[in-house]
């Protein structure tokens, strides 16, 4: 009997360090593959911060114009169509090189200064006509070249054939560093400028205006639809079969993928409805379709997860169903709903398939001012930049992901905030 009962503590304690040793090993794979997942979102954080920061600094040449009459207002009036602004910079760039006389010489020294430049000095003279005829001091945007040379992005040890600067121009820019003309300040146009094919130009406010129109567009369709479908099938809807059918199509549409809903926007809306392509108008109608089905799960969630207490509460004082539905259910259930609303958001914000099948893809360089004015999204402008072939955009690149993880992050503390202000508890 003693020896039984000896065997039977031996099989216990040896089954309790297997259960002990496997769940060591489960904690530390668990552990293992949290700091892996850690490791790779530190890397990519700061693989990313490290290659786009450096967009928020551009390089600017300062240089002292003369605002020529004869080269502005021929006539003796001033007219954009013909004068002359980027003679105007390419003169003052060249009175800091007087050595420079051969038609070469004279174009590659060009080069180091923006095409930018012509447009600053226009719009300095529209907002001051009195500039004509007087001299003065005028930071213009350097090159792209210019900058990715300051910012060590151009080795300038390799061969000249291997680089996009001379030899020479290499020279004029150690002169101009030398003498204070360059210097690096905040790069505004990031965030004021339109999209451009020179890379010291180019901006993502177009696409930020554009994706600002779609997500208006998109919370106003998505979201006061998609929570009176939640609440019909959660409260009102017989159970049946066409319930059930309902139910599947709805878990069915949210697992689609994006493109097939730009299919079906590209056919619907551009094709046979008329809406022009390209438009903030037609790109919001398709996600507010690829969001639809994500706001429906979501709130019939929330409405699940009020207690029925409160509703039996409800009609025991008399309440009427909609009563129970509008004045109890509804109130307890919406911080359930805006998140999962803010969350649809934040998906349509990072979507660029089925934007690109409604042509949204577009180079667009003016900034949209309506909902039907052409237009492109943030995540198709960093599409659009990461395709394009100069070293230049790739910085932008990587600081437009930023602007969008920036977005991405403010929406979900503003579904928390949300969520707070509006919780109740019972």
């Amino acid at each position: 009997m003693q020896s039984g009962i000896q065997s039977s503590r031996a099989r216990v304690e040896a089954g309790l360090g297997r259960r002990r040793r496997r769940e060591i090993i489960f904690r530390v794979f668990g552990l293992a593959a949290t700091m892996v997942g850690v490791f790779f979102l530190v890397a990519f954080f700061s693989t990313l911060i490290a290659k786009g920061s450096s967009a928020f600094v551009q390089t600017f040449l300062q240089l002292e114009v003369e605002y020529s009459e004869e080269a502005l207002a021929p006539g003796g009036e001033l007219d954009l169509e013909f004068a002359d602004f980027d003679g105007i910079a390419r003169a003052a760039l060249r009175k800091k090189f007087s050595e420079v006389t051969t038609r070469n010489d004279r174009r590659e020294l060009n080069r180091l200064i923006s095409v930018g430049a012509g447009y600053q000095i226009r719009d300095a003279v529209i907002s001051n006509p009195n500039l004509l005829g007087t001299t003065g001091m005028l930071e213009v945007p350097a090159s792209a070249n210019v900058d990715m040379l300051l910012k060590g992005n151009i080795d300038r040890d390799v061969p000249e054939s291997q680089r996009p600067l001379s030899d020479q121009q290499i020279e004029w820019i150690d002169q101009l560093i030398a003498d204070g003309s360059l210097v690096s300040k905040f790069n505004k146009a990031l965030f004021v400028n339109g999209d451009s094919r020179e890379p010291e130009l180019a901006g993502i406010r177009g696409a930020l205006m554009g994706s600002f129109y779609m997500l208006l567009i998109t919370i106003a369709l998505a979201f006061p639809i998609g929570a009176a479908a939640a609440i019909y099938l959660e409260e009102f809807a017989p159970k049946n079969r066409w319930a059930d059918l309902i139910e599947v199509n709805i878990n069915n549409l949210a697992a689609v993928p994006s493109i097939v809903f730009g299919l079906l926007g590209l056919a619907v809306f551009i094709n046979w409805i008329g809406i022009p392509r390209s438009a903030p108008l037609v790109g919001g109608l398709v996600l507010s379709l690829l969001t639809l089905p994500v706001i429906i799960i979501a709130a019939r969630a929330a409405i699940k997860a009020v207690p029925p207490s409160i509703r039996e509460a409800a009609f025991g004082l008399g309440a009427s169903k909609m009563q129970v539905v509008f004045h109890h259910v509804l109130p307890l259930a919406m911080p359930g709903m805006l998140t999962g609303a803010i969350i649809g958001m934040s998906r349509a914000l990072g979507e660029s398939a089925p934007l690109l099948m409604i042509g949204m893809v577009a180079f667009i360089v003016d900034v949209p001012a309506s909902i039907t004015d052409p237009a492109t999204a943030l995540p198709v402008q960093i599409y659009l930049w990461a395709d394009s072939p100069e070293r230049a955009f790739a910085e932008r690149t990587s600081a437009a992901i930023i602007v969008l993880l920036g977005f991405l992050l403010l929406m979900n503390l503003a579904a928390v905030i949300l969520r707070k202000k509006v919780e109740r508890r019972w």
